[in-house]
């Protein structure tokens, strides 16, 4: 794994934060302006003329292209699964990344659908992380050790970053990192994950309350909510979208985890996620309102709740559609087409 980046292990990830790159202004006013003159009725395209937006802004260039679409899975093991929060069990993780290589997941269909690169990120599968209901999940050496590595999923070079997550018992840690940063019940933060049972419900809510109830003094700062009930694919996750701002490139959330790890993040500083879109609602229940408090609308909402970067994925084809329709179509000008009276 990566060292951290120089310095006390946060401070170079806070510096992160607060030196946030803004959006290119001119390239969005740019894509505006072609926009009004394409062979079209203005708006008619609807949310696809704000993604083609949105890429020129975060990507500071017109027109929009997505010609290096990179999907990152990031998988990970937790220590609050033996406190019976899982439907499956731990070893689940280090199979189903085999099965990502294989090619035999569902990720790897949609990929080889729409064109896009996968990334499988493997983190220390056989050491999970502390239970989170006794210990700190990491230390924060290890912590931001993770979000360094996280970091590498654009080290390739990337123009759209899909990021997403596999790990047994990660909903579990997504519902303990939003009870930390929103408060409420921890039973309004746990959904059935992979499909635990009513009782296995009870369990993941109880987790989730001892956890913040042994970590409540130390859970003012985002970053130590990561550290402290968070775990490795979070944190990497949470590298991987802030190297995705800094190198300008757009960022596609999937579902409650990945959307979890984006909070982190919106928590420290919400301008943080400008350049990411909720690629989807995931049917785990809270992720609506997750995605509520971190003010983002979800391109789709098809029920799923599969993780590993599926939703995200998904969405990566109406992506790459936005940005054919706004750079191939012809303007009323070229195609010879009589605009509206004025």
């Amino acid at each position: 794994m990566q060292k951290p980046l120089a310095g006390q292990p946060f401070d170079d990830i806070r510096a992160l934060l607060r030196d946030l790159p803004e959006p290119d202004r001119e390239a969005g006013a740019a894509v505006r302006a072609r926009d009004a003159r394409l062979t079209k009725p203005p708006g008619s395209l609807g949310q696809l003329e704000m993604i083609a937006e949105w890429l020129a802004l975060w990507q500071g260039r017109h027109p929009p292209r997505i010609e290096r679409p990179v999907v990152a899975v990031f998988a990970g093991n937790h220590g609050v699964v033996k406190q019976g929060v899982a439907a499956y069990p731990p070893e689940v993780t280090a199979q189903m990344v085999a099965n990502f290589q294989a090619g035999g997941a569902a990720i790897n269909q949609i990929c080889r659908t729409f064109g896009l690169g996968l990334k499988v990120f493997e983190l220390a599968l056989e050491k999970p992380t502390a239970d989170i209901t006794q210990d700190a999940a990491l230390s924060e050496t290890d912590c931001a050790a993770t979000m360094a590595y996280g970091m590498e999923a654009i080290a390739e070079g990337a123009d759209l970053l899909c990021i997403g997550e596999m790990g047994i018992g990660n909903t579990t840690i997504a519902a303990a990192m939003c009870h930390a940063l929103y408060g409420g019940k921890a039973e309004d933060w746990v959904g059935p994950g992979t499909g635990v049972d009513a009782e296995g419900l009870k369990r993941k809510a109880d987790a989730v309350s001892r956890a913040i109830a042994f970590h409540k003094a130390c859970l003012a700062d985002p970053l130590e909510v990561l550290r402290r009930v968070g775990g490795r694919e979070q944190a990497a996750m949470t590298g991987a979208i802030l190297a995705a701002r800094h190198n300008r490139v757009p960022v596609l959330l999937d579902g409650y985890v990945a959307t979890a790890a984006a909070a982190i993040l919106h928590a420290a500083n919400p301008a943080a996620i400008d350049h990411c879109l909720a690629a989807h609602c995931s049917a785990e229940p809270a992720h609506r309102a997750l995605l509520r408090r971190i003010d983002k609308q979800p391109l789709l909402d098809l029920g799923m709740r599969l993780g590993e970067a599926s939703g995200a994925a998904l969405a990566a084809g109406l992506v790459k559609a936005a940005a054919e329709l706004h750079s191939g179509m012809a303007t009323f000008e070229s195609a010879g087409v009589s605009d509206k009276e004025a």
